[in-house]
C-alpha cells in the first residue's frame, strides 16, 4: 500500500516542477524580433518604475511627481488629496481619477484603483511587446506553478506520514520519500535564485536596460530628475523626505 503513495509523491513532484520549468521558459523568451529592438529602447521614468516595481511604483512616481510640484498632497496619514486636477500626462490623470470624485482617498485605495487603469495596462502591454516585461500571462503561469510546487512539497509530506501509518511497523520509509521531497524543495530554490528576480516584472531585457540607468547610491539628491530615477528604480525608500516615505508606506 506504502507504494501508491509513494508513486504518488513523485507523479505530483514531477508534475508540479515539470510546469513551473516551463513556464520559466515561456516567461524569459522574447517576442520574435523583439531583442534588437529591446537593446535600443530608452527607458522612461514610468518604464523604469514598471520594471523595477509593477503598477505600484508607477503609482507612487505619479503621486511623487504631482507632489514636488504641489499640484498633490501627500499626507503622513496616508491620504492623497488632488490640488490641481489636470494631469500633464495620461498616467497622472488616471491616476487624478482614481482618487475618486471627491479628489481625495487613502493611498492603499487609489494603488488599488490606479493598478487596473486601462493607462497602466497599456505601459505594461506595451513592455512586453518591446521584450522588457514578462507578460501577465506568463507571469501568472509563473506564479501558479510556484504555488504547484510548493502544494506538491505539503503533499508529499502527507502521503509519507499515511504510508507510514499503513505500512508495518518498523519500516523505514523516509529515504524513499525524501527524494521527490528533495526535488521540489530544490526547484523551489531553484526558482528563488533563478526565476524570481525576473519574473515579477522585467524580462531579462529589460533587467539589462534597468543595469545601465544611473541610479544615485544613498539618499536621493535634491535634483529632480535623480531623485524620480532614484525613486523608479530603488522605490520610497531612496526618498530623503521621511513624511513622504511615511505617506507612501
Amino acid at each position: 500500500m506504502w507504494m501508491l503513495f509513494l508513486l504518488v509523491a513523485w507523479a505530483a513532484a514531477i508534475a508540479s516542477c515539470a510546469r513551473l520549468c516551463r513556464a520559466a521558459v515561456a516567461a524569459a523568451d522574447l517576442p520574435d524580433g523583439a531583442a534588437a529592438a529591446a537593446a535600443d529602447h530608452a527607458l522612461g521614468l514610468y518604464e523604469m518604475a514598471f520594471l523595477s516595481g509593477g503598477p505600484r511604483r508607477v503609482t507612487e512616481l505619479a503621486m511623487v511627481t504631482m507632489g514636488r510640484d504641489r499640484r498633490l498632497l501627500l499626507a503622513r496619514t496616508g491620504w492623497a488629496t488632488v490640488v490641481d486636477p489636470d494631469g500633464r500626462d495620461a498616467i497622472e490623470r488616471s491616476l487624478i481619477a482614481a482618487t475618486g470624485p471627491e479628489g481625495q482617498a487613502p493611498v492603499p485605495a487609489i494603488r488599488a484603483a490606479h493598478a487596473t487603469s486601462g493607462e497602466v495596462r497599456a505601459l505594461a502591454r506595451g513592455l512586453a511587446d518591446a521584450g522588457l516585461a514578462v507578460p501577465p500571462a506568463a507571469r501568472e503561469s509563473v506564479s501558479t506553478g510556484l504555488r504547484e510546487v510548493r502544494a506538491a512539497s505539503v503533499l508529499i509530506l502527507v502521503t509519507l506520514v499515511a504510508a507510514t501509518t499503513l505500512s508495518p511497523a518498523g519500516r523505514p520509509l523516509l529515504p524513499w520519500f525524501a527524494l521527490p521531497l528533495l526535488v521540489t524543495l530544490g526547484c523551489l530554490a531553484i526558482a528563488r535564485f533563478e526565476i524570481h528576480p525576473y519574473t515579477r516584472w522585467a524580462a531579462p531585457a529589460g533587467r539589462e536596460l534597468l543595469r545601465t540607468v544611473d541610479v544615485p547610491h544613498g539618499p536621493a539628491p535634491d535634483d529632480r530628475r535623480q531623485l524620480l530615477t532614484a525613486l523608479a528604480v530603488r522605490g520610497p525608500s531612496a526618498l530623503p523626505d521621511p513624511a513622504l516615505r511615511a505617506a507612501l508606506s
